[in-house]
């Protein structure tokens, strides 16, 4: 029985270790659950191990928004105390404070 903890919560806004983008976590796989398509494009020396958490982020970057699936491995607080700008924020996340966006988002 696989027995993980995430490291990052819902709302909190963490960055990239290697790649020039933040996000903010929407949901958390306890391990590896995308295809394997996705990870066999990862090249071999850099492909994370499938046994940690994975994040789903809404990301940006200089250039563009994004989600992105990224593994606890690669990710690093972001200590800018600055929002996201992602586009699909209000849909999930309430204003941001105190360095995070609370979960609020409403069911039809």
């Amino acid at each position: 029985m696989l027995k993980s903890q995430a490291k990052y919560n819902l709302g909190q806004v963490v960055r990239h270790r290697k790649h020039p983008f933040r996000g903010v976590v929407f949901d958390i796989d306890a391990e590896f659950a995308n295809t394997e398509a996705w990870y066999e494009a990862i090249p071999e020396h850099s492909r994370p191990s499938k046994e940690q958490p994975f994040y789903h982020l809404l990301a940006e970057n200089d250039d563009s928004y994004y989600v992105a699936y990224v593994s606890e491995q690669n990710l690093v607080p972001d200590e800018t105390g600055e929002p996201i700008d992602h586009p699909d924020l209000p849909d999930l996340f309430g204003d941001f404070e105190d360095g995070r966006y609370p979960l609020e988002f409403h069911l039809n």
